[in-house]
């Protein structure tokens, strides 16, 4: 009998994508920040299947499998299923080599592992498993997943809210202490792969961190000043931030830079996968019309919502954004197929810049374009 809750999940785009690639004699990692769903996709689609093995590397049992590293030793716990989901797979200790043993001496079983910590688990897996998977990152819900599930009028009503509480699925599908489920997903996710890493010294101050972070979103972030700020020296400001990468909570959009010799060259701005969590850790839940930060949040939401359009279509796009010493910018360029097409954010409907001549002149060959409120769909 079918779980009501399952049934009736908002859909998720991987889930064709997945479904595409089960049963090619390949292994499927699932990565993905904790709490954005891995584990109710997967669950939903293994309703379709019988005989699927589901385990646990959260569990000390299931960790202990895996500590026997034989073919036969594992296939004796495992029986004979037609898939194997091995949820949370970075907590088991040389995943790798298991899902190799697993793979190559049983190519009829599919393996499905997913992973909250692209750190720990791609390590183990890139030393074993070369050519043998495919990897998919699954991110918080996307508007165009809303819009599947709602329609277009709904979300472009929703928008400000978007803006404000994320797209978290427990916030996007709570109908109250909306605040309260924001902190608990920071106090009692956000931190629990990092951590379990060595590296991390100073727990305390991770959360400074994230709040200087949160408050630099659209600027460029220099490890000295952060550091300067709150106490740690710039080394271990990037290695904090490499951590927070590798467990899905940031990514880095570095400087744009070819012809000119004024443009920043080795500059980067850090931007939030979403924008309730960077709100949560300021504590800033304003209504979107009342905040001096719009703009902010405007574009940490585009970009955000651009990353996942372009991983869940295969877009190949090499992404930046464009200054020089002069204080020119745009403020976000791809470049696909030797194409530029650079883009500038403007929450207010009114503004329309043209793009700044040094930029133009130094690349002919470019695209561009301003998103606003009127035509953002279409860019996300």
């Amino acid at each position: 009998m079918q779980d009501n809750k399952l049934r009736f999940m908002i859909e998720r785009i991987l889930q064709k994508v997945i479904s595409e690639r089960l049963f090619k004699q390949k292994i499927i990692v699932l990565y993905g920040a904790r709490q954005v769903g891995k584990t109710t996709l997967l669950k939903k689609m293994m309703q379709d299947y019988d005989n699927v093995l589901w385990l646990n590397g959260d569990n000390l049992d299931v960790q202990e499998i895996f500590k026997n590293q034989t073919a036969t030793h594992l296939k004796y716990f495992i029986g004979n299923p037609k898939i194997v989901v091995i949820d949370e797979a970075q907590k088991i200790e040389n995943i790798g080599i298991g899902l190799k043993l697993i793979f190559d001496h049983y190519p009829e079983i599919q393996i499905i592992a997913t992973g909250s910590s692209s750190f720990e688990l791609k390590n183990s897996l890139n030393e074993s498993l070369t050519g043998r998977k495919f990897e998919l990152q699954l991110f918080p819900l996307s508007t165009q997943e809303m819009i599947n599930h709602n329609s277009r009028m709904v979300e472009n009503r929703l928008l400000k809210h978007r803006l404000v509480y994320g797209f978290y699925p427990e916030i996007v599908n709570a109908e109250d202490f909306i605040l309260e489920r924001l902190h608990t997903l920071i106090d009692s996710y956000l931190y629990k792969d990092l951590l379990m890493f060595n590296a991390i010294k100073k727990p305390d101050k991770l959360t400074k961190l994230l709040q200087a972070l949160a408050f630099q979103v659209g600027s460029q972030v220099s490890y000295n000043e952060i550091g300067n700020l709150i106490g740690l020296d710039s080394k271990t400001v990037e290695t904090y931030i490499d951590l927070l990468e590798k467990v899905f909570v940031v990514f880095k959009l570095q400087s744009f830079s070819r012809n000119l010799r004024n443009e920043l060259k080795s500059s980067r701005k850090i931007y939030f996968y979403d924008n309730g969590i960077r709100n949560s850790l300021i504590n800033n839940f304003q209504i979107a019309d009342n905040r001096n930060d719009i703009g902010i949040l405007w574009e940490n939401y585009l970009i955000a919502e651009r990353k996942k359009r372009n991983n869940y279509q295969g877009v190949y796009a090499n992404t930046y954004f464009w200054r020089t010493t002069q204080q020119q910018e745009i403020d976000y360029i791809e470049e696909i197929d030797g194409v530029i097409f650079a883009y500038e954010f403007k929450w207010n409907k009114s503004k329309s810049p043209k793009i700044t001549s040094t930029f133009a002149n130094a690349y002919p060959n470019h695209v561009f374009k301003v998103i606003n409120p009127s035509n953002y769909l279409e860019f996300v």
